[in-house]
């Protein structure tokens, strides 16, 4: 349970350097002179943010240019939105990134998927909107911070438009499918029960609730336009919730689905779509190219034009140097940092569910188990298998909905002895078939 618990409030903070992993202050891309300003941006818990802001080195005077706002995973960090950058900057559109309240380099001790990270998204974009070259903004999310993009772009309808890839439609849905994907020693009858113990803990440790993470009830009052990416083979949050949330969605919409998994690295194809459709929704400026290439230092603090020898000694150093394509540069930054992963709150793999199946699948008929009724803690019908003496194997125990669940401390002291009782079974089943 504390590996579920910790997958919610406590993940794996994204180990990084500024210096080595993120692009450098100045780079050049397609012939253009760029920089990245680090800054701090304090949330509305008094929590310092570490931000960047990925912008071209030199603005024509009275420009302003669209902004997208990077928003990473879980486990992630600025550190990712790298890609976004290198894909957007050359179309004449700023990329804001930051490391969320417990994530990354920032302040703040937990995680809560989208819950406090929209507050966190509240105060970059205050930040944004009091800077005078920036003209409209927009979000691009993955996986947490998909989710954190989607519940901020409901309560903001200025946005102008949000790319959401790998949305969860549902933490409890979600939770469910994680124990049964990944196949955790616990009887299928009493994850719900456990589920609703680990309510309690989160809510007590990060002060919100699970139950409140419902991203179909937001699609349906956001009307943001919307691009959604989902991998088909990702098994960590399955496709069907990016599909449920579009369905749900309200504002102009798309989806796109593409090979690869959820940490998978992002086809090109999916990169040009975004591409357009940002260009489609911020509508930047067109800057002449003699804007970028030929810059002043002194908008980067050394105080002198670029000579030709300068010039060319700056490309030779800057890693997206050699390349030609935003395809050249990305391959280039994947062999220097690939993106955060975000892994599944424990050791197991999908990989080792067959050998799993006979002790925990619960969709076995009613010829290998034996079945009773029962009146569980809080005083509702349900249905529970126990376990025969064959195979060990259990029945999905099922409540009218999540809200039937208990809540009372005397109702959470049973909770937590049922499940107890009912993982060491479980387990001890399990060691039995290895």
């Amino acid at each position: 349970m504390d590996q579920l618990v910790n997958f919610i409030i406590r993940p794996p903070r994204a180990d990084y350097s500024p210096n080595d992993d993120l692009l450098e202050q100045e780079f050049m891309l397609k012939g253009r002179w760029f920089q990245r300003k680090d800054l701090e941006v304090v949330n509305s818990q008094g929590k310092k943010l570490q931000c960047s802001h990925y912008i071209p080195a030199v603005i024509p005077e009275g420009t302003a240019l669209p902004c997208v706002i990077y928003c990473h995973g879980n486990s992630g960090c600025r550190a990712d939105a790298s890609e976004a950058a290198i894909i957007l900057l050359p179309s004449n559109i700023t990329v804001f990134t930051l490391d969320f309240s417990g994530s990354g380099l920032s302040e703040g001790e937990h995680v809560t998927l989208g819950w406090n990270e929209k507050e966190d998204l509240k105060a970059v974009v205050n930040y944004l909107r009091t800077d005078g070259n920036i003209s409209c903004i927009g979000l691009w999310g993955r996986s947490m911070g998909a989710v954190t993009s989607l519940m901020y772009g409901a309560e903001d309808p200025s946005i102008a438009g949000m790319v959401l890839d790998s949305p969860f439609s549902n933490l409890v849905d979600l939770m469910m499918e994680l124990v049964d994907t990944y196949k955790y020693p616990l009887p299928k009858f009493t994850v719900k029960l456990a589920i609703q113990h680990m309510r309690k803990i989160v809510k007590k440790k990060a002060s919100f609730d699970i139950m409140d993470l419902d991203t179909i009830q937001v699609a349906k009052r956001c009307f943001v336009p919307a691009l959604f990416g989902h991998a088909t083979e990702d098994d960590f949050i399955l496709p069907h919730h990016s599909d449920k949330i579009c369905e749900a969605y309200v504002g102009d919409k798309n989806i796109i689905k593409f090979d690869g998994d959820h940490n998978s690295p992002r086809p090109q194809f999916y990169f040009d779509s975004i591409t357009i459709f940002f260009h489609n929704v911020l509508n930047p400026p067109d800057v002449p190219d003699d804007h970028y290439f030929l810059t002043p230092h002194g908008s980067l603090g050394q105080g002198h034009w670029d000579t030709e020898h300068d010039i060319e000694y700056r490309i030779a150093q800057s890693p997206t140097a050699p390349s030609t394509t935003t395809e050249d540069a990305i391959a280039q930054l994947r062999s220097r940092r690939l993106m955060s992963r975000m892994e599944v709150p424990s050791g197991t793999t999908p990989e080792g569910r067959a050998d799993r199946t006979e002790v925990l699948d619960g969709d076995v008929g009613p010829s290998s188990s034996s079945a009773s009724t029962v009146t569980p803690p809080n005083g509702h019908n349900g249905r529970m298998l126990t376990p025969t003496s064959d195979d060990g194997e259990y029945v999905e125990y099922s409540f009218d909905s999540v809200s039937d669940m208990p809540y009372t401390e005397e109702d959470e002291d049973r909770v937590s002895y049922t499940v107890t009782i009912f993982g060491v079974v479980a387990m001890l089943s399990y060691l039995s078939c290895l």
